[in-house]
Formats: C-alpha cells, sequence, structure tokens
C-alpha cells in the first residue's frame, strides 16, 4: 500500500492521509472565450478557498485575453500563457509543475466548457481527504451523462471497458477528465515519462497511480455536454488512445510472461 507521502505502509497498518493543503483547479483553454468567464466564476462560487489556473493554448479567439481580465480582477485566479496548441496532455502537464512550484497541496483537472460541474467539486474534495486521487467517475452508481448521443456513449464506455480489461486497472471510468491528485500523487507518477495526450493521457495517469500502489477512489458525477463552442475531441485523439492502450496492455502481458520464464 502506497502512503499519502509517497512512502509504503506495512501490511496491516492503518492508512493515514495529511492534510490537503490549498487546491488549484486546472482549467485549459483553447478558443473557449464563450466559456471562460462562466465557468471561472462557477468555480469560485462552489470552492471559494480554490485558487484558479487557466493554462491558454494561445487561443486566437481572446480566451486568453479574457483570463487575464478574470486574473486582474480576482488574486484567486491565474493565467499560464502557452506558446500554441499542443494538446490536452502537454496543457495539464504545465499546469500541474506550475501547481506545484508554486507550492498547491491539491491539482485538479477541469474541462472550460461546463461538462465538468464545480458545483460537484467539494464532493471531489472531500472524498480526497481519504485517498490519493480521486476521479470523477460517469459509469459509477449515481454517475450519469447528460445531452450525449447514444454513438458517443458508446464510445467513452467502450472505451472506459477496453482500458480496464487490458490494462487490468479496476477503474470504471478511466478515461473521465474530472479529478483531484494530491501533490504527493503527482510527483510519484513520472509525469516527465508522460508524452500521451486526449483520453490516452487520463488513462496513463490512472493506470500509473494504481501501478503504484495509490489509493484511487471514484465519485459519481453528473457530465453534460457543451452548449457553447466547438468540442476538441477528433478521429487522431481516439486512434491515439486505442494504440497506447493497445501497446501498454501487449507490453505488460509479455513482461509478466518473461517474467515468470525467469522465475520457472
Amino acid at each position: 500500500m502506497n502512503d499519502g507521502d509517497g512512502t509504503l505502509a506495512a501490511e496491516g497498518q492503518e492508512r493515514r492521509f495529511g492534510p490537503l493543503g490549498t487546491a488549484l483547479v486546472i482549467i485549459p483553454t483553447y478558443n473557449e472565450a464563450e466559456n471562460i468567464k462562466t465557468i471561472v466564476g462557477r468555480v469560485r462560487k462552489a470552492v471559494p478557498e480554490a485558487h484558479v489556473l487557466v493554462a491558454d493554448d494561445n487561443s486566437p479567439d481572446g480566451t486568453g485575453k479574457l483570463a487575464d481580465e478574470l486574473a486582474a480582477e480576482d488574486d484567486h485566479v491565474q493565467v499560464l500563457h502557452r506558446k500554441g496548441k499542443e494538446g490536452l496532455g502537454a496543457a495539464y502537464l504545465a499546469g500541474f509543475r506550475w501547481g506545484m512550484e508554486h507550492g498547491y497541496g491539491v491539482l485538479i483537472e477541469m474541462d472550460a466548457d461546463g461538462s465538468h460541474q464545480p458545483e460537484e467539486l467539494p464532493r471531489l474534495l472531500t472524498a480526497l481527504k481519504g485517498a490519493d486521487l480521486v476521479l470523477g467517475s460517469r459509469w459509477v452508481p449515481g454517475g450519469r451523462v447528460v445531452n450525449w448521443p447514444k454513438s458517443r456513449e458508446f464510445i467513452s464506455r467502450g472505451g472506459s471497458l477496453y482500458s480496464r480489461v487490458l490494462l487490468d486497472v479496476p477503474v470504471r471510468d478511466v478515461t473521465g477528465g474530472y479529478r483531484a491528485f494530491r501533490r504527493e500523487t503527482l510527483e510519484g507518477l513520472g509525469l516527465d515519462e508522460v508524452a500521451s495526450q486526449g483520453y490516452c493521457f487520463q488513462v496513463d495517469l490512472a493506470r500509473r497511480a494504481i501501478k503504484a500502489g495509490y489509493h484511487v477512489v471514484e465519485v459519481p458525477i453528473t457530465f453534460v455536454e457543451r452548449e457553447l463552442g466547438d468540442s476538441k475531441m477528433s478521429r487522431d485523439i481516439l486512434v491515439e488512445a486505442l494504440w497506447r492502450v493497445t501497446a501498454w496492455g501487449v507490453g505488460e502481458r509479455v513482461g509478466k510472461v518473461l517474467g515468470r520464464d525467469k522465475r520457472d
């Protein structure tokens, strides 16, 4: 069992978790001018003590400028301006590093489009008091999606099932992107080795946490399809996820077989 400070607890020893510290909600943006003010306002209202980091990939629609205006009015809002669009995973990794450099104890992933409801964030933070990583889950009892076509739900459920079976991770919603990490958890995941994006980035972090022995908890959320702006989901993101998950799963199975052969 992995202790909250990254050390292993002895068998039978009661697990102890330290205090959470200040939370940083990381919101990656690319052309989210229609949504950024609303989502930041909802976060600030839902968890007033939390800070917000808008990680903007040089949005041509002026999202970064709007975020700067919010930051000028509220000392709990910061903006990380990035050179260009490099993908969701790269934006979150940059946000994680920024947050850890600035001493935050909890780092949270949240979409800018309102699909992750800030009003449910207190539930994730409460669960994190007894966990290393909390996943907001659409596919556990009590979780659901709103305004999704059946085809999108099929892809999401299928992707989680495929990843769960192939990678042997006991998580119902392994592709979900509404997550709360303890700082120590991220420090133990080997973020410098993470190169995946999109769905695959979420799968990668979840599998790393589970394989490292961290305590991962899922809490139900209601995922609401965006009303404004365009989805960033693409065929390339789905293909990358399928390819990487398959490669990880095959690699782990080959490693286990070779390990048994060496012991025999």
